[in-house]
């Protein structure tokens, strides 16, 4: 069984980032629209795993594919039992809205997970708008680093249930953190081929 540690947060994470992005970039190439710091060690002063995660943004289903294949023959480890993400309450219901490919780092790497998406789904804005309210909200966002911590110590030894229990959670900050989208005008936006 995974266990779960939550650690303090690392000033480094940002630039291990970049690493990963640019490692990510080199084998996805054209493919890829975007490539972003997702969650919690994208959120500066939250406590979090020490995993660095990343969205990888496509085009459209096929690029889903695609981008599979090119990390799979650049040595990441492709997980096709993780297909789709959980539906927030609210949300759209289609599966099609949550679909993604899972892929996590090459045995012997530092801690990866990569999650790729189609712009413009439900799940693509719902990673993105997450991180941007908690970079914004650095109360909720040691509320929920608080909280992180003791699900933690309750269920250490068991990584499927630490997220099935922090999955609600996150869902009860996203929903504030839609009608803050909808009073400032944040957007996840289309962009050019760029990490951040």
């Amino acid at each position: 069984m995974a266990e779960v540690a939550i650690q303090d947060p690392d000033p480094g994470w940002a630039g291990e980032f970049g690493r990963v992005a640019v490692e990510l970039g080199a084998l996805l190439g054209d493919r890829v629209w975007h490539i972003d710091h997702i969650g919690s060690t994208a959120v500066p002063a939250l406590a979090s795993k020490d995993v660095i995660d990343v969205q990888v943004t496509v085009g459209d289903e096929a690029g889903l594919a695609t981008a599979a294949e090119r990390l799979a023959a650049g040595g990441w480890r492709v997980r096709p039992e993780i297909f789709v993400d959980h539906v927030a309450p609210g949300t759209p219901e289609s599966e099609r809205e949550w679909v993604k490919r899972f892929v996590a780092e090459p045995e012997g790497h530092r801690r990866v997970n990569v999650h790729v998406r189609i712009a413009g789904r439900a799940n693509h804005r719902y990673a993105l708008l997450f991180r941007d309210y908690l970079r914004a909200h650095p109360a909720t966002a040691t509320a929920y680093g608080t909280f992180k911590r003791r699900a933690a110590e309750l269920l250490s030894d068991s990584l499927a249930s630490y997220v099935e229990l922090k999955d609600p959670v996150c869902d009860l900050i996203y929903l504030p953190a839609e009608d803050w989208a909808a009073r400032t005008g944040w957007t996840p936006g289309v962009y050019p081929r760029a990490m951040s």
